[in-house]
C-alpha cells in the first residue's frame, strides 16, 4: 500500500520539469511577440501564438499548483514554487496584454525602440529558460545562476532606457501630428517595458531560492 501511495504522489523532480515547460512557454510567446513588431500581416497570426503560448503557461501553472497540494516532499519551500510559478506566469501573462493592445488598436507599424525591446524581452526569456534548466542542481550552479540573474537586471536597464528615448521620439514626431498615435505608441512601451520588469522578478525570484538553499 505505501508503495502505491509513493507511486501516485508526484516526485520532486516533475517540479523542475514543470519549470522548464513553463519557462519555454515564455521563450516561445516572447518570439511571438517579437515576430508582431514585424507589423503588417504578420501582426495577427504572431499575437495568436502570444495567446496560445499563455494558455499553455496557465496550464503549466495549474499542474504545478495541483503538485503543490500533493507533495509531501518539494525540491523547496512550498511558498518559493508557488511565487516562482506566478512570476513566470506574470510575464507571459503580460506579453498577452501586450498583444491585445495591439490587436485592439489595429496597430501595424512599430516603433523601431518597439522591435528593440522585443528583441531583448527575447534575450531574458532566453536567459531564464537556462537559469530554470540549472536549478535541479542549484548548488552547483549557484555562480552561474547569479551571473544570469545579473545579465538579466542589465537587460531591464536597456530596457529602461529604450522605453524612455522611445516616447520621446513617438512624443517629437506627434505633437505636430496625431496624438492618437502617441497615445497609443505610449501605451504599447509602457505594456513591453511591464514585460521586461517581469522577468527581472523572475531572476529575482531565482535569486532568492538559491541564497535559501545554497
Amino acid at each position: 500500500m505505501l508503495g502505491l501511495f509513493k507511486a501516485v504522489m508526484p516526485k520532486e523532480d516533475k517540479f523542475f520539469d514543470l519549470f522548464s515547460a513553463h519557462a519555454r512557454t515564455l521563450v516561445a510567446g516572447a518570439e511571438a511577440l517579437h515576430d508582431m513588431t514585424a507589423g503588417g500581416d504578420a501582426v495577427g497570426p504572431a499575437s495568436a501564438r502570444v495567446d496560445q503560448h499563455e494558455d499553455e503557461a496557465d496550464e503549466v501553472t495549474r499542474q504545478v499548483m495541483v503538485a503543490v497540494r500533493r507533495s509531501f516532499i518539494t525540491p523547496f519551500d512550498r511558498s518559493d514554487i508557488q511565487d516562482l510559478t506566478t512570476s513566470l506566469d506574470d510575464a507571459i501573462d503580460q506579453m498577452r496584454k501586450t498583444a491585445k493592445v495591439v490587436t485592439l488598436f489595429e496597430v501595424k507599424t512599430f516603433e523601431p525602440q518597439m522591435r528593440e525591446m522585443t528583441r531583448i524581452i527575447v534575450e531574458a526569456a532566453k536567459l531564464t529558460q537556462e537559469a530554470v534548466d540549472l536549478l535541479p542542481k542549484m548548488r552547483l550552479n549557484a555562480q552561474k545562476l547569479s551571473d544570469i540573474a545579473v545579465k538579466i537586471t542589465q537587460i531591464e536597464d536597456q530596457s529602461d532606457h529604450m522605453y524612455d528615448q522611445g516616447r520621446k521620439d513617438l512624443f517629437l514626431a506627434s505633437r505636430n501630428g496625431d496624438p492618437m498615435a502617441f497615445i497609443v505608441g505610449v501605451d504599447i512601451y509602457s505594456h513591453l517595458e511591464k514585460v521586461m520588469d517581469r522577468f527581472e522578478d523572475v531572476a529575482n525570484r531565482i535569486s532568492g531560492i538559491v541564497v535559501e538553499q545554497v
